[in-house]
Formats: C-alpha cells, structure tokens, sequence
C-alpha cells in the first residue's frame, strides 16, 4: 500500500511551478476524439485521471505520442469506442462522463461506464448531462449494469437549453456534442469557470464556433468538423491554490509560478483577511505567512466565487487561526470527510449540516490519517507539513489523480516528504 509519509513543522521557502489544469484537460483529452488530424496539446498535467484517459483512447484506437515531458499529440486510427478494456479504465474516473459528449457529438452515438472518481456520498448526478443531451435530439438511457448509453439516430439538432442549476460537468459535456449540433445552440445558466473558457478555446481553436464562455450563456453555431492544430492548456487554479494554503498553514515565503493571477484572486483575498502577505505579479504570485493567522469566514460557490475544491485545503489552514473560523459549502454538501481526519491531528472542528465551524488550536500533531477524497487528501498534506511529528497519509490515490509530482514539489520549497510502499 502506498504511502506518505511527512516529517512536519518547517517552513515553507523557495519556487514552486504550476502543472497544467487537472479540470480543463479532463474534458479537453476527450475532445481530442473529434478532431480530424494530429491534435497537439501543450501543458499536459502528469496525473493519473489525464494518463487514464489517454490510455481509453488508446484502447480505442487512438495514436498517442509523447513529444515531450509536457506535450503530448493525439491522432485517430481505427476506432473502437467500445472495447470492453475501456470500459473497465472508465469506472476508475470522475471525468469520465465526457466521453459522452465528445462521442456522442462527432459519432452520433455513445456508451460509457458511469463516472467514478471521489465519493461525495453517493452516485455524482449526470441528470443536467442528460437533459442537455435530449434537447439536442438524442436518447439517453442509463443501464442498470453502471452504463449511460446515447444515441441520436437523425443526428444531432441545434435547442435552446436552460440548465436548472449551475453545473460545471453538464455545461462542459452538452458543449462537446453541440459542436456538431445542427444550427445554433443557446446555453443558459451555464458555470463559468476557468477550464470552461478554456475548454471553449480550445475547441475554437480546431474549428469549433462557441461564443460567450465565461457567461451564463454560451452560443453555439454547429459546425460540420474541427481539424488538427496545437494548444496549451491553462495553469491549475487548485494546485496553486493549494500551495498557498499551506504556505498560510505552515508560515514562509513561496513564489508560485506559471499561475495566472485573476484565477486566484478570491483565494488570496481570503488568505489576506487571515494576515498572509498575497502579492500577484504578471505570472506569478508570493505567498508570504510569519506572523500568527486570524480567523474567517468562507462560502463556497460556483466560479467567480470561492472554489469548492479549496475548502479542505483552506480548513487545515483555519484550524492553526486565532479564533473561530466558519466554512459553508454551497456545492458538494458532503465535502467535510477531512473533519474527522484533522480531529485526530489535534483540530477542533464541528460540522452542522453545510458548515463547519473551527476553533483554532495552536498546533497539530502528526499522526495516521486517511486521504478520503482528492482535496481531502491535498488537506491531509498541508496539515501534516504545518504538524509537529510525523503525519503518515494513506489512500494517495485519490490525491495523485489530482496533483503532478505532489512529493518532489514540496521537498523544493522546504517540505519533508516521501512516499513509501508498505
């Protein structure tokens, strides 16, 4: 069983650079199936879901070449959409779900095992999925064996879709298959994230005609192919945010490179109310922490506001604050596993329904602990970097489907960890 395991109590100091987007290159990597012609992408992250997805399209034909540490070029062969070792590699992803799109949209047709990933309690809903794929003309039936089947027998035709609420995978899924949706296609109430835009530009950039990503409406003119080009994908909002949480966690000064400011703005507005020193630069930004933290409060919503995928990270900050800190969670409702977890470490936390309430304690211990899902598990790591003793983490899995050379980057700004085999 894999392992990490981390000597705390040190301060952070030094340079750390940003990998690519794990949320933008997830929906990005399957897009790739409808290109016609070599498709190269730049900034790939080397994390397990993205290796994953590469490995179903090899699996269904795809020629995948590694041009180097960071780019990787895609092109079609003889496919197979549906070989049963996909199928079996798909069950292992949270992301899985848009392969639906990006089959369904260029073939017409599509069957993928339902999305695994992290546990949040229960099946993630793919309900907004499907309605979006039925207003464009399609039918959808969910089988009782974990499989979404899709198929538009008369093709795919351009709707007007009012998504009931704000959500990311929906609003990145319907996108891909509208691409090829005859006529033009009006998104509303659609997320506005980051790897949205991105996932927009770069299916702008092999052909596609999508306007207003980044809005609650996004357009959509139907096109009748994409073809091959280059494109790199944008910096991981969470990976450097996560970063910045445990510089706040366990005090020093880090330069966080390959970021792009704008993205970070709420999560270094909030780690200024607690008394870090945030400074943004065109590319960059430094995280300086050496006087005590002050408590606050956060909610998490959808983007531009506070990232849910930062709550865990922000609470192994929160528990080290002087005072009482609130974090309500607007989103995934069943995000405070890491509570019980950072109770063993000496945190103080109570958690009533959506919120969580945190009364500071001047210190952690290291101890054993369990990585429950990705961000909970990032968590894990930053409180076992600010804790006194050593923090052992099981579960890892969960946080490498999310974080590029997790071990190596934090040994370079001062961190002492390891990840060991038992």
């Amino acid at each position: 069983m894999e392992k990490y395991i981390i000597k705390g109590g040190h301060p952070l100091n030094g340079e750390v650079t940003i990998s690519g987007a794990k949320n933008a290159a997830v929906a990005i990597v399957p897009a790739t199936l409808m290109v016609d012609g070599p498709c190269i992408i730049k900034n790939v992250p080397n994390i397990v879901d993205v290796m994953l997805q590469f490995e179903i399209l090899e699996k269904m034909g795809m020629k995948i070449t590694r041009l180097d540490e960071t780019t990787i070029q895609t092109e079609k062969g003889t496919m197979d959409l549906e070989s049963p070792e996909t199928f079996e590699l798909m069950t292992r992803l949270r992301a899985s779900y848009y392969f639906i799109g990006a089959e369904l949209g260029r073939y017409g047709h599509a069957r993928v095992a339902m999305p695994g990933g992290c546990n949040f309690g229960g099946i993630r809903p793919v309900d907004q999925h499907i309605k979006g794929f039925e207003r464009l003309n399609s039918y959808i039936r969910v089988e009782p064996e974990g499989f979404i089947s899709a198929i538009a027998p008369e093709g795919l035709v351009s709707n007007h879709i009012y998504f009931d609420v704000v959500t990311v995978g929906a609003t990145m899924n319907v996108m891909l298959a509208a691409v090829f949706a005859k006529g033009q296609t009006v998104m509303e109430n659609v997320a506005k994230e980051p790897h949205i835009v991105d996932l927009a530009n770069f299916l702008n950039q092999m052909g596609a005609d999508i306007k207003g990503a980044g809005t609650d409406k996004i357009v959509i003119n139907g096109v009748e192919s994409l073809h091959g080009g280059t494109y790199s994908i944008i910096p991981d909002q969470i990976e450097a945010g996560t970063y910045m949480a445990a510089v706040a966690a366990c005090g020093g000064d880090v330069l966080i490179k390959n970021v792009i400011p704008k993205h970070l703005e709420c999560i270094g507005t909030k780690l200024e109310d607690m008394g870090v020193k945030v400074e943004m630069y065109d590319d960059s930004v430094r995280i300086i922490r050496n006087g005590p933290l002050r408590h606050t409060n956060l909610k998490t919503m959808p983007y531009p506001g506070f990232p849910t995928d930062m709550h865990p990270q922000m609470a192994a900050a929160m528990v080290l604050a002087d005072g009482s800190s609130h974090i309500t969670e607007g989103v995934w409702p069943n995000r405070f596993r890491y509570a019980e977890e950072l109770e063993k470490m000496g945190a103080h936390i109570s958690v009533f329904k959506e919120t969580a309430v945190i009364e500071g304690v001047p210190d952690l211990t290291g101890t054993d602990v369990v990585a429950h899902d990705l961000r909970a598990g990032a968590a894990m790591v930053i409180a076992g970097l600010a804790a006194h003793g050593v923090t052992t983490i099981s579960n890892i899995g969960y946080v490498e489907r999310g974080y590029e050379n997790l071990v190596e980057k934090v040994c370079g700004i001062g961190g002492e960890m390891e990840r060991v085999n038992e």
